[in-house]
């Protein structure tokens, strides 16, 4: 495994230490405002995904952050790139992903080659991440051209969770898709847990109860993503970091 730097050291300290982290997810197109982002530090998130977008530029990334920062803001912040557009210098880290489900070889291996040596002319820091689509998918299934696992087969995950740890990921994002009407399945989660020791194991997409974000931690999940619920409902959502802080 490379060496991790230090934004994905803090995390895994964190997780060393018996915590369960909160990843607080935002698009610029429809960004969260400065005072959400700020009560959502204050109550403990763990760090900010930025992106996800189709009709974004890194200029729109880089203006948000730095409104962010000018505000008081100090999450460290992390990409989660739709593509080569959201890779903007402001950032700290970017989830550096792999599509392992996509039936297009872009999101395997060309939008990385295509990033690389831009991300290393940046200075981000890279966290490489295998992300795996499962149910409904939503847009990130549609745009990544994703085979999604369907959930009466979700055993499958654990297959792409063992490839992920055997070529070297140090992280497994398990996605059910933005705004999804079905959340990410606990069982994907313990899957990819039984599979896969050493990565970060992230899970998201519909994720809104306090109960299912209880059920993906106790099944192994390390960090638990919310942003449309966060975007729509900021007071649930702000309950629900607290009850993953307090796991």
């Amino acid at each position: 495994m490379a060496r991790p730097g230090r934004v994905e050291r803090e995390l895994r300290r964190k997780i060393e230490s018996g915590e369960k982290l909160f990843l607080l997810l935002s698009d610029p197109e429809k960004p969260l405002s400065l005072e959400i982002v700020a009560r959502f530090e204050e109550a403990g998130a763990d760090a900010l995904l930025v992106g996800g977008s189709l009709n974004i530029t890194p200029y729109d990334i880089d203006e948000y952050i730095g409104k962010l920062r000018s505000g008081g803001v100090r999450l460290p912040t992390i990409l989660f790139p739709g593509g080569v557009n959201n890779v903007a210098r402001s950032a700290d880290a970017i989830l550096f992903m792999s599509l392992l489900n996509s039936l297009d070889p872009y999101w395997l291996i060309g939008a990385q080659v295509s990033a690389a040596l831009l991300v290393k002319r940046l200075g981000l820091e890279a966290i490489p991440t295998a992300y795996i689509i499962v149910g409904h998918g939503g847009a990130a299934g549609h745009v990544g051209r994703a085979q999604p696992i369907p959930l009466d087969n979700i055993y499958v995950v654990s297959s792409y969770a063992a490839a992920a740890e055997l070529l070297g990921f140090h992280a497994i994002y398990v996605e059910a898709g933005s705004g999804s009407p079905r959340p990410v399945p606990p069982e994907a989660v313990r899957y990819a847990r039984t599979a896969a020791e050493e990565p970060i194991l992230i899970a998201g997409g519909g994720v809104r109860e306090p109960e299912h974000a209880r059920r993906l931690v106790e099944a192994g999940a390390d960090a638990i993503v919310v942003g449309t619920l966060a975007e729509k409902q900021p007071e649930k959502a702000l309950k629900l970091l607290s009850y993953v802080k307090r796991r």
